[in-house]
């Protein structure tokens, strides 16, 4: 594997190295209070299109700090990832967005049965739909450590998207088989995010159905049993719509869907962006290479990575999913997105401006030679045909 970038600044003969970054993680933490902040500017402003202040906070406020603020490419130098990754500190920074995140869903389920208007309520919905779609993000950060308590509050964030399957399907189907066509959450060169959609949603609940129920046997274990991780991850969903049906009354339900599914379709459009077109070649036995760092897109835009808890270091994560956020690496040979995760998430829902700007940053990545690319089966003659062509 390429080394990563030593941008690190030298410190002082002695002096040691210094997070700069360390309480700026805290900001994290707003985003689960996104509900309260939009509550907060309807009643000082009175303008009730602020209940749609979760969207513009992730799509208008994010890109413009990322502009203004730009990049970086520093990493931990080696000898300060040990005690980088035992400070707990870090941890607090995640845990705590679990009782924000659930309380911002607590006051927003009493908004909705507060008889609030439909557009007020649907403006409700998706910033408490942006609060699950970072929480599927912050359960992804926790749920590939081995301790315990991580991975329970990791099922607990999933359970606000409906998306508990992630647990099982991300860790032991899309850390194997990125970068591939079997991958249902990689990507292909061609495919729009509206084709992508239908595709890894069902993809994925097959393969964590399968691959729960190849565990579940080699234990053997009955499928339709407590054991289940995916059935647990839905009736723990079912649990939370449940009670908060009881307390507030069935008009919360349709609310709670709304949200799910725009968490779903941040966490399927952040998935996208990830691995689009990339491809791991296969070995002269038949297996893939491993994974390397041009196999995912990367962006070190500071304000997107401090508020998604360095995602966007995506190739690290592959290479080392067990390493915990603040000391994910940069390196120089993953490909990098031209923006942040905030701003690429807007592009990929307009196609024709995604494939205008990330077609040739894919064909560029592999000389012009498509057969090394990821590419959709409905786009293969079109790059066959003119591998510049990008229409």
């Amino acid at each position: 594997m390429t080394a990563p970038s030593t941008t690190s600044p030298a410190s002082p003969a002695g002096t040691p190295w210094r997070d700069r970054r360390r309480y700026a993680w805290l900001l994290g933490l707003a985003v689960p209070t996104l509900p309260f902040q939009a509550a907060a500017l309807v009643a000082v402003s009175d303008w009730q299109a602020l209940w749609w202040w979760g969207p513009f906070f992730a799509f208008v406020i994010i890109p413009l700090l990322d502009t203004l603020i730009g990049p970086d490419q520093e990493n931990p130098p080696d000898e300060a990832i040990p005690l980088l990754e035992e400070d707990r500190y870090y941890r607090w920074c995640t845990y705590l967005y679990l009782p924000l995140q659930y309380a911002g869903l607590l006051y927003a389920c009493l908004s909705w049965s507060d008889g609030m208007s439909a557009p007020d309520a649907l403006g409700l919905a998706a910033t408490v739909g942006v609060v699950a779609g970072v929480a599927i993000n912050t359960a992804h950060e926790l749920g590939h450590k081995r301790e315990t308590v991580e991975r329970r509050l990791a099922r607990l964030a999933l359970a606000q998207s409906a998306y508990g399957h992630f647990y099982v399907e991300h860790n032991h189907g899309h850390h194997i088989r990125v970068a591939t066509p079997e991958d249902p959450a990689s990507s292909r060169l061609g495919e729009s995010l509206w084709a992508f959609l239908p595709r890894t949603v069902a993809g994925s609940v097959r393969s964590a159905w399968r691959l729960e129920a190849r565990r579940l046997d080699r234990r053997r274990h009955r499928v339709w049993s407590h054991r289940n991780d995916v059935l647990t991850a839905w009736a723990l969903t079912a649990l939370v719509f449940g009670t908060l049906a009881a307390l507030f009354g069935p008009v919360v339900l349709p609310y709670l869907l709304v949200q799910a599914a725009c968490g779903i379709l941040l966490l399927e459009t952040v998935n996208y962006l990830e691995h689009y077109g990339l491809l791991r070649e296969r070995r002269p036995d038949g297996r893939y290479e491993r994974v390397a760092p041009r196999h995912s897109w990367n962006s070190n835009n500071t304000t997107s990575n401090i508020f998604l808890y360095q995602l966007q270091r995506h190739s690290d994560h592959h290479a080392n999913p067990l390493r915990r956020y603040q000391t994910l690496r940069h390196f120089d040979e993953a490909p990098q997105l031209p923006s942040g995760y905030a701003s690429m998430i807007v592009l990929a829902w307009l196609t024709p401006l995604w494939r205008r700007v990330m077609d040739p940053k894919v064909l560029a990545h592999y000389g012009g030679d498509t057969r090394r690319a990821n590419v959709h089966h409905r786009r293969t003659e079109h790059y066959a045909g003119d591998p510049g062509q990008t229409g």
